[in-house]
């Protein structure tokens, strides 16, 4: 199933980027290395749905040729003959588990660097607004508008805090990096000692700053590039900074879990779904597992773009699909077995 998709992913993309490619001129080797990045990154993200595929086709024609109803007649339990679709799902879960944690990450990474380094050149860079962040126990700061092109932000204020006491706050119109220090206009710096308060002005102050200016605002794919271990820290450490992003990262987190186990209930509703030999053959069966996949995508999508723009818990928004899939599975199992 993946050897047929994917080659259809990839001709499909490039006829949508070939004017890109020439345009920009693209060498070879590069683009060699983004379609191979495409082709992990892709079978990653949709190897539930080639195992489901996979299970009707194979399982319909067991029952179209009447075998089902030989092994069953002789003897042979349910749950004996779902006994291989079980090992088989965990073997491809347990690869994909891994592929998910370690090797998907490097493969997005040069997946959506290609897209930012070629395909995205010379456009509007979106800007973001309202940042705040907490470096530290300590350290807090605030930007009302970033570019990460210019590497500039807009009134600019970071405040240092001893326990819950100001002790120092510095505020700029506009601040920029630049040659590894902070180029600072309009600069203000006011220092709390003893309860009096020392002023600096200055309308121009080339200073060193606590903090890399990126991490205003991480890339939005940055999360995608992460092995489960530095996503976790990610995670942890962009929680502290009170990040407007932290959902995005916890529904990346929870589908390297969620997609693996989503295979395998996907594989057991392929077996209730297609063991039943049907008039009209594989093509009911297809008919009604694609449109089962379908419904599967549509609450995974729509849950995840809810919890990315909102309060909604990406916790429940990841599990969701695979609880209630996994309440349908029992359900055609039982029915199945009868």
């Amino acid at each position: 199933m993946i050897l047929l998709f994917i080659p259809i992913g990839i001709i499909v993309d490039v006829s949508e980027k070939i004017d890109n490619m020439l345009e920009h001129k693209v060498p070879f080797s590069a683009v060699i290395g983004y379609y191979l990045d495409f082709t992990v990154y892709f079978a990653n993200l949709l190897f539930p749905l080639f195992v489901f595929l996979s299970v009707i086709w194979f399982t319909s024609k067991l029952a179209n040729k009447t075998e089902i109803i030989a092994f069953l007649s002789s003897g042979v339990s349910f749950w004996r003959f779902l006994r291989p679709y079980m090992i088989g799902a965990v073997i491809i879960c347990v690869g994909a588990l891994a592929m998910g944690l370690f090797l998907a990450p490097k493969a997005s990474q040069g997946f959506n660097e290609f897209k930012y380094t070629y395909l995205k050149k010379g456009k509007k860079v979106q800007e973001t607004r309202n940042i705040y962040r907490q470096l530290n126990d300590s350290v807090f700061l605030y930007a009302n508008k970033f570019n990460p092109l210019e590497k500039s932000a807009n009134n600019f204020t970071i405040e240092y805090f001893s326990g819950n006491v100001l002790k120092t706050k510095i505020s700029a119109r506009k601040i920029k990096f630049k040659d590894s220090i902070y180029e600072l206009t309009d600069f203000v710096k006011r220092k709390i000692l003893d309860g009096k308060d020392i002023l600096e002005k200055e309308t121009k102050k080339d200073t060193l700053l606590p903090f890399n200016i990126d991490e205003f605002t991480p890339v939005t794919y940055v999360a995608e590039t992460l092995n489960y271990t530095e996503l976790s820290e990610f995670i942890e450490k962009e929680s502290k900074r009170g990040s407007s992003d932290i959902n995005r990262y916890k529904v990346v987190a929870y589908k390297r879990w969620s997609l693996p186990i989503s295979a395998f209930i996907l594989t057991i509703i392929g077996v209730a779904v297609s063991s039943m030999k049907r008039r009209g053959g594989m093509g009911v069966n297809l008919a009604v597992g694609i449109s089962l996949a379908f419904v599967f995508i549509f609450f995974d999508k729509v849950l995840g773009t809810l919890a990315n723009q909102s309060d909604f818990p990406p916790v429940i928004a990841v599990w969701f699909p695979n609880f209630s899939f996994g309440i349908l599975a029992i359900y055609l199992l039982y029915n199945a077995k009868r």
